[in-house]
């Protein structure tokens, strides 16, 4: 008959399970004791507890010691229970296992994963003291400070609500809390000029750990872009064709940051300085035909869009012309007609009068 001893042990140290000669402990027995979870996931100075059915079968002579430097133990039959009020060890190893008087061991690690949130998440951009420029490349730095374990750490970097990548994480067997810098490079165009940065940092504890697992996020930092000019809208035809005397408007539309300057250059060769994109003349003239140029520069660059502009006669203009032409020609022919006619009254008049005898 066999003589078997059980014993339990919940241990904070491998040093302290040396002392039970664990190297020697089978954990491949058929007969292997049973915790209850099988695993933890507890937060650092949370509360804790793990039962450990030690065999299936009846141990006769059941005699067994417990030993535990944290918690308390008590044992019902051939199961003991292990309760922590306030579990203040970062590095937890428990190991459930019976022994019989020939020195074989059977044991069962219970896997305790003490974890803590990160206590702050920052996020800045290296090396930066201005804003950034178009196409140039720069490093996000996302800080997360006093976190564990940093294995199970996720870090994800976004722009918006754009994930940029997938998340980081590295490989660590530390089970402390540590300070860990995550990064990411960037080149941003103007379109995310005004763009908010920020990162994530989660502990993906698995299937043991909270249903919400711990999250913490950076301030937001917004990006200023400064970038060259760039013409918006359509492009005008290769003519633009106006009435003389009507409305002329020249859309020179940019974007660029800092703000740019638009300088006009006329078809007589004048040219104008303005912060206005548009170019409007009310009434048009013979001048204005021709090419006018559009310069807008800002620090980084420039750019030029050009307009050729044909002016055509007015129709209305035409007609109150002929319209002149015509009233002037019959005002002159109506007053050549009185003329005449007044010639030719006088003239008669003066025969008449030398028809009549004088008297003597």
């Amino acid at each position: 008959m066999m003589f078997a001893r059980l014993v339990i042990l919940v241990v904070s140290s491998m040093s302290f399970l040396h002392r039970f000669h664990v190297s020697a402990c089978d954990t491949t027995c058929a007969d292997k004791p049973v915790f209850t979870p099988s695993s933890l996931v507890v937060k650092f100075g949370d509360p804790t507890s793990a039962n450990c059915s030690v065999c299936e079968l009846a141990c006769v002579n059941n005699q067994y010691g417990v030993e535990s430097p944290a918690g308390v133990t008590r044992k019902d039959g051939t199961t003991i229970s292990w309760t922590v009020d306030s579990l203040t060890e970062w590095s937890v190893s428990s190991l459930c296992f019976y022994s019989d008087d020939a020195g074989h061991q059977c044991c069962t690690f219970l896997p305790v994963t003490v974890y803590q949130p990160p206590q702050k998440v920052s996020i800045s951009v290296v090396n930066l003291t201005g804003p950034m420029l178009e196409g140039r490349q720069y490093t996000l730095q996302c800080t997360v400070e006093h976190v564990a374990p940093v294995k199970d750490l996720r870090v994800t970097f976004y722009r918006g609500q754009t994930a940029l990548g997938q998340p980081q994480s590295i490989n660590s067997t530390g089970t402390k809390p540590v300070t860990q810098i995550f990064s990411v490079d960037i080149s941003p165009g103007r379109g995310e000029d005004g763009a908010q940065y920020w990162c994530e940092a989660k502990l993906e504890l698995g299937p043991e750990g909270p249903k919400l697992p711990p999250v913490e996020t950076s301030q937001n930092i917004t990006a200023t872009v400064h970038y060259q000019p760039h013409l918006e809208g359509s492009s005008h035809p290769d003519t633009i064709r106006v009435r003389e005397g009507e409305l002329l408007r020249l859309n020179c539309s940019a974007v660029a940051n800092p703000p740019p300057t638009y300088t006009w250059t006329y078809p007589s060769g004048r040219r104008e300085a303005s912060h206005a994109d548009v170019l409007t003349i009310n009434s048009t003239t013979v001048s204005d035909e021709g090419k006018f140029t559009c310069s807008v520069v800002n620090l980084l660059g420039n750019v030029t869009k050009e307009f050729d502009v044909e002016l055509q006669a007015n129709p209305t203009g035409i007609i109150i012309g002929v319209v002149v032409v015509v009233v002037f020609v019959i005002v002159a022919s109506g007053l050549v007609a009185y003329y005449c006619y007044r010639q030719k009254r006088m003239g008669g008049s003066n025969t008449l009068h030398s028809a009549v005898p004088t008297e003597d």
